[in-house]
């Protein structure tokens, strides 16, 4: 799809990140224009630093549109355990799921917070298989705790990712358990209004559970605040917002996700190469059906957010950052060929 990039631009590129220049008439940004323009990708925004060295909007709205940033969602909801558990409202990610759902029986009892964060509490969950890659039988549902708590278990918790958005909406509904409010005011209070960011929608379904899978509306330069946040270990203008401790511990990888996706943390992903193991400089980020990213390269302190509109091709945007900045700045190999 890419041809490989030249000397000149790989030596323009990290030169722009490294000096944070803020131009984007350079070679590099050209390179990362011309590949967004030929998709439906309405923003990209990359900064080094405290400066963006590139940022593209499709149109005058863009800017300031509210995106609805899908399974970035989950990434928030991460944010927000890791403030609740920073604040005692839950004791820690290995506290079982029973003790908000006393419903549970059996070997469902053995499933702690930390399984839902990691997507592994071993139900039968089809989401990646025959539901096409969104969780439309828990939208359907009447009840959609309730249609999660009742799937059957098929292996232990703690053994196999596997796709699972019921696993974010249970974090939601412990979440407005324990906060004893509605999960977007929980998020207003403790995330939103210290990072300043004035302007969200987030969806809440019909038994009042906000929506912790995919409900969540933001600005495209609010989801760069969210990257920044943690780029800085969860600081903010000299303000811990979320602890240090709660940012290393999500970005770790720990169970492996899906050929050429990457790892996962706590509902964060790690980027992988194609043998599966983290790539380096470490690299993680959060993803969103259609093209919706956070992506954070601490080692180069590089932040790149994207927004799009493509049903079909919502990896796009990870294989252009990979191309168009991620290997012009890591890769000594210099090719002029396909």
């Amino acid at each position: 799809m890419f041809n490989c990039l030249n000397l000149i631009y790989k030596i323009r590129l990290k030169r722009l990140i490294m000096s944070g220049n803020p131009s984007i008439k350079t070679a590099s940004s050209i390179e990362i224009e011309k590949a967004i323009k030929k998709e439906k990708i309405n923003t990209c925004i990359v900064s080094a630093g405290d400066k963006i060295i590139f940022e593209y909007f499709k149109n005058a709205k863009a800017k300031n549109k509210l995106f609805n940033i899908h399974s970035v969602t989950k990434s928030i909801v991460s944010l927000l355990t890791g403030i609740a558990i920073d604040n005692n409202l839950i004791e820690n990610v290995n506290v079982p799921i029973s003790q908000f759902f006393s419903e549970l029986t059996d070997d469902k009892k053995l499933i702690t917070i930390e399984n839902l964060l990691t997507m592994s509490p071993g139900l039968d969950w089809r989401e990646f298989g025959e539901w096409g890659g969104r969780p439309f039988p828990m939208f359907n549902s009447k009840d959609w705790t309730q249609f999660i708590l009742e799937r059957e278990m098929v292996e232990s918790p703690g053994v196999t990712m596997n796709y699972n958005s019921g696993c974010s909406h249970l974090l939601s509904h412990i979440l407005q358990r324990v906060t004893d409010t509605k999960l977007s005011t929980f998020a207003k209070t403790y995330l939103f209004d210290p990072l300043e960011i004035r302007d969200f929608i987030w969806h809440s379904n019909s038994k009042g559970i906000i929506i912790g899978s995919s409900g969540l509306s933001i600005r495209a330069l609010d989801m760069l605040k969210i990257g920044k946040l943690m780029l800085a270990n969860g600081n903010w203008k000299g303000k811990e917002i979320i602890s240090r401790n709660w940012i290393s511990e999500s970005t770790r990888p720990r169970l492996h996700t899906y050929n050429n996706i990457g790892s996962y943390g706590y509902h964060w992903w790690v980027l992988t190469d194609k043998h599966n193991n983290p790539v380096k400089p470490d690299t993680y980020f959060a993803m969103g059906y259609e093209g919706q990213y956070i992506i954070i390269v601490p080692e180069l302190k590089v932040v790149t957010v994207f927004t799009s509109s493509m049903p079909k091709k919502t990896f796009l945007p990870l294989t252009i950052f990979r191309h168009t900045i991620f290997e012009p700045l890591t890769s000594k190999k210099i090719c002029t060929n396909s």
